[in-house]
């Protein structure tokens, strides 16, 4: 039997639960399927700013008590907004699980959005947006995101921009949520102790879809614009720092793929963790940077895939060349069996160690639900690792590292590529 039960209530919330018997706590999600890839230029940045506001204050409960009824009780609240999702959530003891739920029901009901603190936290965020222009290390991913996804809304950064996050009005936030935050639009996840009866019982107690609320029990789909690739291209952005910092990459396949368990492989045998071939090639044999790794951050129809490392300017060009001369091996030349297990290992390892959270498992059930219309189990996800064959791994080497693919990004004092 699947441990997984979903239900789609009349209202059109969707609720997922995952019962785990032995823990005395949960994760409580409640998801939208709105982030900044449903923006445009004149909105960027709203769906970040709307995230804040709503932990702002309720017609029942100001700001602090909104904290202080879930931390008086040993529990924790947050949020998320990245490119395609929205997600508030909470944790604490299994006896406090209705008040948690009632918490965040009214957060995203009943919240004021009072202009006050509209002007107060827009100044919040501006100043979020400034610490990631200060750290280029932060930086360099948005701007390789706004490089490879030209021509698609996917390039635009979560924050926004100063101009936009300055100009929002009240009035333009609570139409946007009357737009996108409807219960046809609501994914409601718990992993952890909980009955998903009882999961039940609390979004049809909390949730009438009637009156005052905010948010619109009418069907709203997000209809997105689908991502082409286009032509690479290379990006330099001048910072007066000390460091130079550099992405090489590209788009592939997203979500929905099942070709991402190979790019996942590749990026594991080429930069994530201390035996992999760039950390070896460029740290341990060249001591020519102390940070390096590899990325894939995947979005429904593509992914974001990278080499990210930071060095002094002199030896920016040898790290560039040893990163493409490695591309060139994992192209032309099949990997060991071992170093396929060893990477195999390591991804199913981690993603193994990672169930030992409830945030994570229900992290991972609400991702998959939002992309794939189902809770996809960690033995599917493992199958499809061990299927990967090391003719896969050099067959989309060959396309992912193709030159054409691939841009370069680089922040630095000066442009010494």
């Amino acid at each position: 039997m699947d441990k997984y039960k979903i239900t789609k209530l009349s209202n059109g919330i969707t609720l997922a639960t995952e019962k785990i018997e032995y823990v005395n706590s949960f994760s409580l999600g409640f998801w939208f399927k709105v982030g900044s890839r449903d923006e445009t230029l004149k909105t960027n940045g709203i769906s970040h700013l709307i995230e804040h506001m709503f932990f702002k204050g309720t017609k029942q409960r100001s700001a602090r008590k909104i904290s202080e009824d879930i931390e008086s009780l040993g529990g924790y609240l947050n949020a998320f907004t990245s490119k395609e999702h929205t997600c508030y959530y909470g944790r604490g003891l299994k006896q406090h699980l209705d008040k948690t739920f009632g918490v965040l029901s009214d957060m995203l009901q009943n919240s004021l959005f009072e202009n006050k603190e509209l002007e107060k936290e827009s100044k919040v965020v501006i100043d979020e947006l400034k610490d990631i222009e200060d750290s280029p290390e932060e930086l360099i991913f948005d701007k390789f995101e706004t490089t490879i996804f030209n021509g698609n809304s996917l390039n635009m950064p979560i924050i926004g921009t100063e101009k936009n996050i300055s100009g929002f009005k009240r009035s333009d936030l609570l139409h946007y949520i009357k737009n996108k935050y409807n219960l046809h639009n609501l994914f409601i996840i718990a992993s952890g102790a909980v009955e998903h009866s009882e999961l039940i019982n609390l979004a049809e107690k909390y949730f009438k879809g009637t009156g005052e609320s905010l948010i619109s029990a009418a069907r709203k789909t997000n209809r997105r614009k689908a991502f082409i690739p286009g032509v690479a291209k290379n990006f330099f952005l001048y910072k007066d720092i000390q460091q130079a910092h550099m992405i090489i990459g590209g788009p592939t396949y997203g979500y929905k793929h099942k070709e991402r368990a190979v790019v996942n492989l590749i990026s594991n045998i080429l930069g994530e963790g201390s035996s992999s071939r760039l950390f070896i090639s460029l740290r341990e044999k060249n001591g020519i940077t102390y940070q390096v790794n590899s990325f894939m951050n995947s979005f429904y129809d593509t992914s974001a895939f990278g080499i990210y490392i930071s060095t002094n300017d002199s030896s920016l060009k040898k790290a560039k060349e040893i990163i493409e001369n490695e591309f060139e091996k994992i192209k032309t030349k099949p990997v060991s069996k071992k170093e396929l297990k060893r990477a195999k290992e390591y991804i199913k390892g981690h993603m193994l160690m990672s169930l030992e959270s409830t945030s994570n498992r229900m992290m991972r059930m609400g991702s998959s639900l939002l992309y794939l219309n189902k809770i996809k189990n960690v033995e599917e996800s493992i199958k499809e690792i061990e299927a990967v064959t090391r003719e896969d791994i050099l067959k989309h080497s060959q396309k992912l590292l193709h030159k054409d693919n691939l841009s370069t990004i680089l922040i630095s004092a000066k442009n010494i590529l």
